[in-house]
């Protein structure tokens, strides 16, 4: 849709992905004229190159180890091998169909979608295409990408990003993962369920390291089983080209070899080159300084998802952008409590929690004020049918609100939802454990941990 020069919107946003989409489409709920400018797909990396794509292929992998090993549960099958073609192809259609739905979704709301490279041009106008969209506010949402460590060269083909590894023709002989965070131990997972030889190297001592620390070491202890290797409290010095692949050298002096590198220690904000600074917004190592209503330094202008420094997650930028929106639209939004953002990791076994660590719990209240409490999924009908070994553990303030809820276990994700509620509405122990959990599900087990807090636990020793 061409712009009328007279024309001013109420909202101008930089960038299509969760952040921005969100904000759009609630911004135009409520009444307001919105252009959203996107230089490559609206759905941004969540969609594309994230979120969406990364599950599946991790559902992928989920199939072929159930096809190795069918026998386990009585069922005679036979693996014949991965087709990445195949794999490409569902994976695809997954993210096709979810593509289709929002831009549907964004015409239907009658938000004025621009595609093109969007510069912010002044304080209220961004500038794409050659034309100017004025707005009486701006939100920059330009996301983030891969990362990389000075002196180490992505290539694309021996040496990989994330990015890479999501549209690779082959499943490697062999790979080291440089980063055990997330992403790291995600496609970790899902290359050794294809029948990758899998090494993870991570400079801090545990794996998923923003996790409590029983979660890491149960994942570590699980991927041992799995036969997933990894190095971890060493830190990567450098990477060289090998006749077959890579060679990777640690500060420790050991080195690994492997067909591909996949690099993936974090991502980094999206803000060179864009106009932010000299339209006056305050930037810090690369991320846009916003406070905890998204507003940045300059009046006009607010941000969000992986553009800020804040937990960099498709549902945050959701509720990030929903935040913006409302507020310009004149309702009194309730800043993220960043703390009560479910977090899950999807690998096999998958990690989820919500609140703080039994750590950082400490911090806060004190380390006599701190109880905490494990539930073994051993003791749980529906895990023990699944095969999947793990742990939920509770964080409690001594007589008080449970403030941390840690879980790992095939599934266990989909459980993160009544953790979520637990944390968020400061329930007691006591008041969980009145709730009745259904048998036999895995959702059992938290009902279980909580009858257990409270002092009265029923498949579970006292």
């Amino acid at each position: 849709m061409a712009n009328d020069a007279s024309t001013v919107f109420d909202l101008v946003i930089l960038g299509g992905g969760s952040g921005g989409y969100a904000a759009a489409l609630r911004a135009a709920q409520l009444g307001l004229d919105v252009a959203l400018i996107e230089k490559n797909k609206l759905g941004g990396t969540c969609l594309h190159n994230g979120c969406i794509p990364t599950k599946a292929l991790l559902h992928a992998g989920e199939i072929a180890d159930q096809a190795r090993e069918s026998e386990e549960f009585g069922v005679k099958a036979t693996f014949e091998g991965i087709d990445i073609a195949g794999v490409h192809k569902y994976k695809d259609g997954v993210v096709a169909g979810l593509y289709k739905g929002l831009q549907g979704l964004v015409a239907s709301r009658k938000v004025t979608y621009v595609e093109g490279e969007g510069r912010l041009s002044s304080p209220t106008s961004i500038e794409v295409n050659g034309q100017r969209y004025e707005g009486r506010h701006i939100l920059l949402a330009t996301g983030s990408v891969p990362k990389s460590l000075p002196g180490l060269e992505i290539d694309g083909n021996r040496i990989i990003s994330s990015d890479h590894a999501l549209v690779m023709d082959r499943v490697p002989q062999s790979a080291i993962i440089l980063g055990g965070g997330v992403i790291g131990v995600e496609f970790a997972s899902a290359w050794k369920s294809f029948g990758t030889d899998v090494t993870i190297v991570e400079g801090l001592p545990h794996l998923v390291p923003a996790e409590d620390e029983n979660s890491s070491k149960l994942l570590e202890r699980a991927f041992r089983k799995r036969g997933i290797g990894f190095s971890l409290g060493s830190f990567f010095e450098k990477a060289e080209y090998t006749d077959g692949g890579v060679k990777v050298s640690l500060a420790n002096g050991k080195t690994y070899e492997a067909e591909v590198l996949l690099v993936a220690i974090g991502r980094g904000p999206v803000s060179q080159g864009l106009g932010y600074e000299e339209a006056g917004v305050a930037i810090d190592r690369g991320f846009v300084v916003a406070d905890e209503y998204c507003r940045t330094n300059v009046p006009t202008i607010s941000a969000v998802g992986d553009l800020i420094p804040t937990l960099q997650l498709a549902h945050v930028g959701f509720a990030e952008g929903i935040l913006v929106a409302e507020r310009l639209a004149g309702l009194s939004p309730v800043p993220v409590d960043y703390d009560g953002v479910p977090r899950v990791t999807y690998c096999h076994p998958e990690v989820a929690s919500v609140g703080v660590s039994e750590e950082r719990a400490k911090e806060l209240y004190g380390a006599d004020k701190v109880v905490t409490l494990k539930y073994n999924l051993a003791g749980n009908g529906r895990s023990r049918i699944l095969k999947t070994a793990g742990e939920i553990k509770l964080v409690q303030v001594r007589d008080g609100a449970v403030v941390g809820v840690h879980m790992v276990g095939d599934r266990i994700g989909e459980q993160v939802g009544e953790a979520q509620l637990i944390y968020n509405w400061e329930a007691l122990p006591a008041e969980v454990a009145q709730l009745i959990h259904a048998h036999p599900t895995q959702n059992e087990a938290l009902g279980e941990a909580h009858l257990a807090l409270a002092g009265k636990p029923l498949h579970s020793h006292d």
